[in-house]
């Protein structure tokens, strides 16, 4: 397995303009092709947009939505990756031959799809439903694997992506500068967006304090760390419907250290070189070797409440 150069990519999508993100998407893979990149990754629903879905019926998300690999933009991806000689990644929704509707995110070389994750934990629409399966697959003599947004919060998804042999784990999301739970959680006020150019630094507090950056820190990092993989987190920057998005697509290796970045407040593209010797070196390598799973193979297959209850688990 020889060393490999990857990049991550951010833009401002269009909620339902798959010609305009595409263009993006063009644009942004010759950048990386110029960069050395043999792939590159875009966000969630990078093709389709993301957060306008909320608002949609059935009806309007099956027009929308696209077979796969059969649908028109495979082939457009599919020319884009001939053209610049570079497997690229992007997500977009996906219906099957029964109109079953699915987050879909693909990998596309010069020859069409070559992979295709199905969300596994989807909740923008109803009308979505889970895939049931992990997504391992061969590029350029990696193994690679795929996980959406929230498959990536449920430690347990990355365990098993890695145990089936994934060393790199692409991680597309629609993430951050929204509200919920947690201390400093919260939306950012879109005329900062705006007024980018003119104030940078009240935008950027925010994108990098706890509504943004400062949040994905506190776990993202430890998925690379625990599972000694590469982790390729991509994310859109600027206005994803009505909510603000920060960016911050990164590379992390299996050190857990960044080892590139977008940091531009708008379209950027960042690469960085994937190496194998890390894959054994990383102290996640010696941990996934010392697991034990005769002792919690039975409670982690356990329903959520029932750890709870169970006798022999209480101390005596």
């Amino acid at each position: 397995m020889k060393a490999i150069r990857i990049a991550t990519a951010q833009f401002e999508h269009r909620s339902g303009d798959k010609n305009y993100n595409i263009s993006r998407i063009e644009e942004l893979s010759s950048v990386a092709a110029r960069q050395g990149a043999k792939a590159v990754a875009f966000h969630e629903c990078s093709l389709t947009g993301y957060t306008f879905a909320r608002k949609l019926s059935l009806d309007q998300m099956l027009e929308l939505a696209e077979p796969l690999p059969g649908g028109e933009s495979i082939e457009k991806l599919r020319q884009v990756a001939a053209g610049h000689d570079i497997a690229i990644l992007a997500g977009l929704f996906e219906k099957d031959s029964d109109n079953k509707i699915y987050k879909a995110y693909v990998c596309v070389d010069k020859t069409g799809m070559i992979a295709r994750h199905r969300k596994l934990h989807p909740f923008i629409n109803p009308h979505i439903i889970p895939g049931n399966s992990y997504t391992v697959f061969g590029l350029h003599g990696w193994k690679c694997g795929i996980l959406i947004c929230y498959d990536n919060n449920v430690p347990e998804n990355v365990r098993a992506t890695g145990l089936l042999g994934a060393d790199i784990i692409f991680m597309p999301h629609v993430t951050m500068c929204t509200p919920s739970s947690r201390p400093g959680a919260g939306f950012v006020d879109p005329e900062l967006w705006h007024n980018r150019e003119a104030d940078p630094t009240s935008l950027r507090l925010e994108f990098d304090g706890m509504k943004g950056r400062a949040w994905l820190m506190k776990w993202l990092p430890s998925r690379a760390y625990d599972n000694a993989a590469y982790v390729i987190f991509s994310n859109p920057v600027g206005m994803d419907d009505d909510q603000l998005k920060n960016g911050c697509s990164m590379i992390i290796d299996p050190y857990g250290d960044i080892v590139a970045e977008c940091r531009n407040l708008g379209n950027d593209v960042q690469s960085a070189l994937c190496t194998p010797e890390k894959l054994t070196l990383a102290g996640g390598h010696r941990y996934r070797q010392a697991r034990r799973p005769e002792l919690y193979r039975d409670i982690l297959g356990m329903e959520h409440e029932t750890a709870q209850k169970v006798d022999w688990l209480k101390p005596k």
